[in-house]
């Protein structure tokens, strides 16, 4: 088990939490009330700071709930929270439903985060890449066009 060190920027911030035992994502909730017309987008605080991990990252992941239900999506899913980052936590939230607004009062459940390994890597240039069965084929796609 790793620890994620959490800091309230604002009184009224929700500590995140699992909705069950075993969930990946802590939720987020947001700690203003925020309307999204049909298309709007607004970057929406959290009033926390993490620190994740060294070796690790953090990932903003949309609700399926929120995007079912009220068409709301994560505009850059997922959202990535570097180790050394120390901001607050803000989701940039998206309202896709073309007819009817969104809102989203102070400790409503926006999006999860999901902290994950993140190996350290060495980047090698090479003349060319090994050979795979799929190889290039099949950008946006796992089938072969």
């Amino acid at each position: 088990m790793i620890e994620l060190p959490v800091v309230r920027l604002r009184e009224d911030a929700v500590l995140p939490e699992r909705a069950y035992a075993g969930d990946a994502g802590l939720d987020l909730a947001t700690c203003e009330r925020v309307e999204l017309g049909p298309g709007e987008r607004a970057v929406v605080p959290t009033g926390l700071a993490v620190a994740v991990p060294e070796g690790f990252a953090g990932f903003v992941q949309p609700r399926s709930g929120l995007a079912a239900r009220h068409g709301i999506a994560v505009v850059n899913s997922p959202g990535l929270i570097d180790s050394g980052y120390r901001g607050e936590l803000r989701v940039v939230l998206l309202n896709t439903d073309r007819e009817r607004p969104f809102v989203a009062e102070v400790g409503e459940r926006i999006a999860q985060l999901v902290i994950l390994p993140v190996p350290e890597l060495e980047l090698v240039e090479v003349p060319e890449l090994p050979a795979t069965e799929r190889g290039a084929r099949g950008f946006g796609s796992s089938r072969a066009t």
